[in-house]
């Protein structure tokens, strides 16, 4: 008998069940689409802005067609006078206008990849301390303040400034995971060249990281005395070693130091751009004393309300009440934390940079403009991360869940304030901003379920008002020396915001000439102009507004007795008082014929 095998039974298979995401792989996408979004935000339509600063576009310029004029941060190829600032940021663009050709976009490219580089660091530092999901939420909130795009896509050099502070944070947060000399010391480092990029703002972070790293970092009190002692010297190291390159260089044979009165580098960190920034000064271009003066280009009155007022307040303020609050309640709440808790020691970092910048931005007497604000705009961002993720987790603690509450509602209602201040643009936002605002605070206040919908409606009362700023900030052009944010008109006049017409006649006989220096006039804004338009040299006489003594009557005369100067133009602005531009102009006029062309009077300087 043949045995039949009975077919198989059919067994019925499940459906195989859809992939979903790690956490893990959507942090990284979330990250990627963050940098993403910076890069569209900071270079579309970039070159729409032209040079945008003339001046420092010129600088630019000089230093793609000079190395002396890098190394130097000059403002002409001939190396007469350097900008009023350290060349940091200029040997950035110079370097890149030199690899890629001077253009509008090498001009102003750099600063928007230091910003999106800003926001990727940023991140990086955010979430050592507090997980991915604050970290993209600090990013976004950086990316969008506004005053953070304005400048990710001006030729200024807070961009750069900017970069090198979080750069700094980061270093510190990772030598307090286990009291590393070497990353503080690369903390010290980053805060040096910083100090070559503006100076003595450079340091106004400095008491964060220090106090940070002093109480938290897991060592010994004399290890981190020993320690910061170590980032001290690095800071010196790091932003000394210009310094002595310029002093000890023959005086001679490098440019006029742009700003100072004796040609020295440190005078001018000290002076013009140090102590003088902060108490006013006379010395140094442009004087001071602005600040108090209600002009919205010179940041408005001085006191506690400055960084919420008419000038000051819509470049950086949005997030600025729920980062008091929230950095307020994190401390009370990690009060009794262990002393080397890192969620306290990052508030310490990040929170202690926005009280010192704050408090000197604040009350500093001295030239003052909107844009310096860009310093504060990441640690803003990171403490209203930082907290409001912390203050989530405990929201089920009633006071925790006030605490949040009062975050949110702060902001809402405060956005909607900086929205009403500009009330024919987008009026409709500032309701839509205030509804959302509503709902996530009637959400939190009665303890209601739904983790997700309550946090897109956290976010979007945090960042709604910021965004539509933001992007009304990239949309518009910008130019002159005192740029504002958002959809304001660029106010404030004063120093610098007029920048130098040249007429087509005046170019073209510059661009015929074959001498070391085509042109020589008053202010470096005219000499700025007329050398962005002819491509060729142009002495800027008494610097940034005429008042620098350099070049000397004497200097000049020699130079044009060598036929290296062309053309002398009439008309450059200029302060005069303590330069030799009033001698020169009337030695000029005395000894050599005047003609006009384009409607500006100019002197042939090798027809005397």
């Amino acid at each position: 008998m043949t045995a039949t095998l009975a077919p198989a039974p059919t067994v019925a298979t499940a459906p195989e069940p859809q992939r979903r995401l790690k956490p893990k792989m959507l942090h990284r996408i979330a990250f990627l689409g963050l940098l993403a979004g910076a890069a569209v935000l900071y270079l579309w339509n970039l070159t729409a802005s032209g040079y945008g600063n003339e001046f420092y576009a010129a600088a630019t310029q000089a230093a793609s067609q000079s190395w002396k004029a890098l190394l130097f941060g000059s403002l002409d190829p001939g190396n007469t006078i350097t900008v009023d600032k350290p060349p940091a940021f200029l040997w950035v663009s110079g370097l890149f206008a030199k690899a890629f050709g001077f253009s509008s976009w090498t001009v102003l490219a750099p600063q928007a990849l230091e910003g999106v580089a800003a926001v990727g660091l940023l991140y990086a530092t955010v979430k050592r301390t507090s997980g991915p999901t604050a970290a993209l939420f600090a990013g976004a909130a950086f990316a969008l303040t506004p005053v953070a795009t304005l400048m990710f896509r001006f030729n200024l050099p807070d961009a750069l400034l900017v970069l090198l502070m979080v750069a700094a944070a980061y270093c510190t947060v990772r030598a307090l995971e286990n009291a590393s000399p070497l990353w503080l010391a690369l903390a010290g480092s980053a805060i040096g060249f910083a100090f070559l990029t503006k100076m003595l703002q450079a340091f106004l972070v400095l008491p964060a990281l220090a106090l940070a790293y002093l109480i938290a970092a897991p060592t010994s009190p004399l290890r981190r005395l020993l320690h910061l002692l170590g980032a001290g010297v690095a800071v010196v190291v790091s932003a000394g070693w210009f310094i002595a390159l310029v002093e000890l260089w023959p005086a001679d044979s490098r440019p006029y130091i742009g700003g100072s009165t004796n040609n020295s580098l440190w005078e001018l960190a000290i002076g013009y751009n140090g102590l003088g920034r902060i108490f006013g000064s006379s010395g140094g271009p442009g004087g001071g004393g602005m600040g108090g003066n209600g002009n919205i280009g010179f940041g408005g009155e001085t006191g506690i309300g400055r960084l919420f007022g008419a000038s000051m307040g819509p470049e950086i303020s949005w997030l600025l009440p729920a980062a008091l609050i929230g950095l307020g309640a994190g401390l009370w709440f990690l009060r009794r934390a262990p002393r080397t808790d890192r969620t306290r020691a990052a508030l310490v970092v990040w929170g202690g940079w926005v009280l010192v910048s704050g408090a000197v931005f604040s009350f500093m007497s001295g030239i003052t403009h909107p844009y310096y604000t860009v310093a504060l705009a990441p640690a803003i961002a990171a403490v209203v991360g930082i907290a409001g993720r912390e203050l989530w987790r405990g929201r089920g603690h009633f006071p925790v869940r006030m605490a949040l509450t009062a975050m949110v509602a702060a902001t809402g209602v405060w956005g909607f304030i900086l929205l009403d201040r500009t009330p024919d643009w987008t009026p409709w936002l500032r309701w839509v901003l205030l509804a959302v605002t509503a709902i996530a605070v009637f959400a939190l206040v009665f303890g209601l379920n739904g983790r997700r919908w309550i946090a897109a409606a956290l976010v979007a009362a945090a960042l709604l008002g910021t965004s539509g700023y933001a992007f009304a900030t990239a949309s518009t052009t910008h130019s002159g020396s005192i740029p504002l944010s958002g959809p304001r008109s660029q106010q404030g006049g004063g120093m610098g915001m007029r920048e130098g017409g040249s007429s087509t006649e005046v170019v073209q006989l510059l661009k015929a000439t074959d001498t070391e220096w085509a042109a020589a006039t008053v202010g470096a804004q005219s000499a700025a102009s007329l050398q962005l338009a002819s491509g060729r040299s142009v002495i800027a006489i008494g610097g940034w507004n005429g008042s620098d003594p350099a070049p000397t009557l004497d200097e000049f005369k020699e130079l044009v007795a060598q036929g290296k100067v062309r053309y002398y133009v009439e008309g450059g602005g200029g302060g005069g008082g303590r330069g030799g531009d009033s001698a020169i102009a009337e030695w000029v006029a005395a000894t050599f014929q005047s003609t006009t062309a384009g409607g500006q009077t100019l002197y042939d300087l090798t027809t005397g």
